[in-house]
Order: structure tokens, then C-alpha cells, then sequence
């Protein structure tokens, strides 16, 4: 919490900027104090180990190296199960984690800052780097009819949108690129890896392929979201047409009365069955929607996070996507009456 605070607080007095400078030495001497620990724990012995050590922000990047990699790497996912990661800061342990690993692999763009921060401080040595979106071609980030306007002075305009890993096909790609790095890095498991790619990928176009089948099928091409919407890249791999409150990364979560009101009147004009929402994410937006059109609520995976019961019980990117096209099908099935 403390870094955006940080970056985004204003002073008013000389007092309040003395706490702050005192709030940032804390965290540095924090880091400085782990990492020693750490290099101890490690000169020991009792931390060593020879395989590759991967470390990623958010779960679709960790369940793609968990899928090609399995155990042949020491994987680790900075942002528990259970957050939400457009409000995840860095902890001091995390800031050690990226600076001791191998491989480190971030989404890339306005909700990752951050880590570009914490990259051009630090001595990089042999750290390997790798950002989703630097995998596939970006578009910017959308706003349609309907949308809450979210504006800000330092907002800058034309914004990509980093929610990448949401079409299957992009994930072909970030696969592709995750195993290159991989192979490279440790050419011993190369045979493993690329098995495991060429297995997963097939996976990927396969789900591509159902995706596909039910758009081609389905009476409607609209889906309406009662939520933020970070599936620009997923609706034009299938040629959809949407609405929703928000954009992708809108930090806002109340929308306005004019919003409301243009999405109950789409789904109504447009006999929309279903108001889809995230998972991890507040209902009452949709929930509202429905009681006043009589449509259905589903949840519509973005995978950027999982629950910690399902990250026990190992659900996956495709156990997500496989439910999604599910609930696609009832989406654009006929309308409500």
C-alpha cells in the first residue's frame, strides 16, 4: 500500500514530508534486512537449490510456467490467491524474491509501474525478464457506450490494454515465448519443456476452436457486463460486440446513475439473457441489472486471480476458460421475454 501512497500523496508541510521520508527508509532498510537474512539462509544451505527460480505477478503467467514446467523450476506467484490485483503493492520479501530469481515475468503496462520502478533500481545481474505484453500485439484500452467516463489529469490517452492473456490465441503466444526463455535458461529440461508446450498449446487452440463454434452458433454476438470489462482482446478474437460499467483497470466501483440506466435499457432492447460479472469482483452491479430485466448473473473468468480453495484444489487457466465457454453459450443464446 505504502508504494502508490507514496507516489501519488501530496504534502502539505515540511513535518508531513519528514514522515514520508522516514516511511520510505523503513522500507528500504525492510528490503536491506531480508535479503541479508536471506544470503545467510542460503550460504547455510538450507535455502539452496539448483532449479531455475521463476517468480510472476499474477496467475496466468505462473499457471503457464506451472503447465510447462511442472517441478523442473522453483515457481513462485507474488500476488496471493485471493487478492485482486489491481490493488497488489510489493512487500519487501517480494522486492528480495524478484532481486534472487532467474526469470521474472509481469504483465507490463499502467498497473505494473511499479515493477518498472523497482526493475531501474536495482542491479539486474543476470535476471531475465519477460513482459506479456511485449508476446502479442497490443490494442488500446476501450471506452464504449454506456461506460462510467473515468478522467484523470495525469491519465495519459490512448492507453494499452494489458489484460492480454484473455484470448487463447494471445496465450499461444505467451507460451511460445515463456518456453524460449525457459529452454534457454535451462537447456538441460529442454526436451521437457518443449513436450510440454507443444501438449499445452494444442490445448490452448483447441479451447480457441470451441470458443469459436459457439460464436458461430449462438443467435446473439453481445455480451453486457455488470463490471469492469478486461476482455477487449477475447471479444475481438470472436468478433463480439459489448457493454459495461467500466473499463478494464477502472479503479472506480460505483457507477453512475446514467450507466445504470443504459445498460438496464440494452438488455431489455436487446433481450440480453445473461449480465456477466468477474470473478473476485462485487456483484451488486449486476445483480441489479438482472432484478430489473429478469436476466440471468454469471460470472465470466479473467483469470487474473484464483480463490485460495481453487488454487488448492489446482485450478488452472484452461479449467477457467473451459467454464467460460460454457457460459458464453447461455450469453448469446435467444433473449430474455
Amino acid at each position: 500500500m505504502i508504494y502508490k501512497w507514496l507516489k501519488c500523496r501530496k504534502f502539505s508541510d515540511w513535518a508531513e514530508r519528514g514522515k514520508v521520508c522516514s516511511l520510505i527508509l523503513i522500507l528500504v532498510l525492510s528490503a536491506v534486512f531480508l535479503q541479508g537474512c536471506a544470503k545467510e539462509e542460503q550460504e547455510n544451505g538450507s535455502a539452496h537449490t539448483e532449479k531455475l527460480k521463476v517468480v510472476t505477478t499474477i496467475f496466468p503467467q505462473y499457471d503457464f510456467v506451472r503447465q510447462i514446467a511442472g517441478d523442473k523450476v522453483d515457481l513462485k506467484m507474488l500476488l496471493k490467491p485471493g487478492e485482486e490485483s489491481h490493488s497488489y503493492e510489493p512487500t519487501p520479501k517480494d522486492i528480495i524474491d524478484i532481486q534472487k530469481c532467474d526469470l521474472f515475468i509481469y504483465v507490463g503496462g499502467e498497473n505494473d509501474e511499479w515493477v518498472e520502478d523497482i526493475l531501474d533500481s536495482m542491479d539486474r545481474g543476470q535476471l531475465r525478464t519477460l513482459r506479456l505484453v511485449d508476446c502479442v500485439d497490443t490494442v488500446e484500452e476501450e471506452h464504449v457506450a454506456g461506460m462510467k467516463e473515468e478522467r484523470h489529469e495525469e491519465e495519459e490517452e490512448g492507453a494499452f490494454d494489458e489484460h492480454v492473456w484473455t484470448s487463447p490465441k494471445n496465450a499461444v503466444k505467451i507460451v511460445e515465448n515463456i518456453t524460449e526463455i525457459l529452454c534457454q535458461e535451462d537447456s538441460v529440461n529442454e526436451e521437457t519443456y518443449r513436450q510440454a508446450e507443444k501438449t499445452y498449446t494444442e490445448k490452448l487452440r483447441n479451447l480457441d476452436s470451441e470458443f469459436r463454434k459457439v460464436v458461430k452458433d449462438a443467435p446473439g454476438h453481445t455480451v453486457l457486463f455488470g463490471d469492469r470489462f478486461p476482455f477487449r482482446y477475447f471479444a475481438d478474437a470472436y468478433g463480439l460486440d459489448y457493454y459495461a460499467a467500466f473499463p478494464g483497470c477502472a479503479s472506480d466501483t460505483e457507477p453512475s446513475a446514467a450507466t445504470m440506466a443504459y445498460l438496464i435499457n440494452k438488455v431489455k432492447e436487446e433481450k440480453i439473457p445473461v449480465v456477466l460479472k468477474m470473478e473476485l469482483s462485487n456483484d451488486n452491479i449486476a445483480k441489479a441489472i438482472a432484478e430489473a430485466t429478469g436476466a440471468e448473473v454469471k460470472v465470466f473468468y479473467s483469470c487474473h486471480n484464483i480463490t485460495a480453495e481453487q488454487f488448492r484444489a489446482g485450478e488452472t487457466y484452461l479449467s477457467m476458460m473451459e467454464k467460460n465457454v460454457g457460459t458464453l453459450k447461455e450469453a448469446l443464446s435467444d433473449g430474455i421475454n
